[in-house]
């Protein structure tokens, strides 16, 4: 008995080499009712406590120094990136994969923008969509033009002083800061060199990382009107990174592990440039 379930267990994981269309069918269902009672979920926890409105568009891109936009691209491309894996586990077609996998992330959080552009305390951002659209679109350029994902993006976090100044609205612990707090977020996008020169000696686990971010932000954007005075500033960073998938090992545990946790981005020496103060080299960056 324990046999035969263990054989089924591993054939359960394993990706299949045809199409499997209960695997596909069950997917599609599982995949659909997520994302219906995620938005339904949203609106009864969110938006109905706020007043409506007819639809409409607002312009928030210069809010919070574009950091919001770089959380937009990230999502849409992990969201399309996780489309794509159950479909290939399912035996889609590459091409199917691309179309109905990639796009679900773009798809999604366009009906975000929806629910957004109902809202009269928001309204839906043509900045979102397209950010939404980069983080599509770096995901399905890279498959079409290399057949893998070369560069991949990524995101650190460390705790600043500018969360104490307004807790309510940059986050009162760890966890809510880590999703609030824009002056602690980084945005990389990561490129394994051995991916691009397969016939080098490079560590196949080695990239390099190029990460934006900045600080200085109370509110999304410097207003007189705004009560406490702040001077935002961006920075960019140059960083060594590790693709934790590419690390050899026989535990199928750990795989697992480091594929869940690849898109954070592991503390590591970083050579900083910043609009206020230059150039400045941290041993390690967060």
């Amino acid at each position: 008995m324990s046999l035969t379930f263990y054989g089924q267990t591993k054939s359960f994981w394993k990706k299949s080499d045809t199409l499997n269309k209960k695997r596909r069918n069950t997917v599609i269902g599982i995949q659909g009712g997520l994302t219906a009672g995620t938005l339904v979920a949203l609106h009864q926890l969110w938006y109905k406590d706020f007043p409506q409105s007819s639809f409409h568009f607002i312009n928030d891109n210069k809010d919070w120094l574009q950091m919001d936009k770089f959380g937009h691209v990230m999502t849409s491309y992990y969201l399309g990136k996780m489309g794509m894996d159950v479909l290939n586990w399912s035996g889609v077609s590459k091409k199917n994969q691309l179309i109905y996998g990639a796009t679900y992330g773009f798809a999604f959080l366009t009906a975000v923008e929806v629910l957004d552009g109902f809202s009269k305390e928001w309204g839906a951002s043509f900045g979102d969509i397209l950010a939404n659209a980069a983080g599509t679109g770096l995901l399905v350029g890279q498959e079409l033009l290399w057949n893998e994902q070369r560069i991949i993006m990524k995101y650190s976090f460390h705790q600043t002083k500018y969360a104490q100044e307004r807790p309510n609205s940059l986050g009162k612990n760890y966890l809510e800061q880590s999703l609030k707090d824009y002056n602690g977020q980084t945005y990389w996008l990561s490129a394994n060199i051995w991916s691009f020169a397969k016939d080098s000696n490079f560590p196949k686990w080695l990239n390099i990382a190029l990460g934006y971010g900045a600080e200085g932000m109370l509110y999304s954007r410097t207003r007189a009107a705004n009560n406490l005075a702040q001077n935002p500033y961006r920075q960019f960073y140059l960083s060594l990174d590790i693709d934790l998938t590419k690390i050899k090992t026989e535990s199928k545990f750990l795989k697992s592990v480091f594929s869940v946790v690849n898109f954070i981005k592991l503390p590591a020496p970083a050579l900083e440039i910043s609009t206020k103060n230059g150039i400045k080299f941290h041993y390690l960056h967060f």
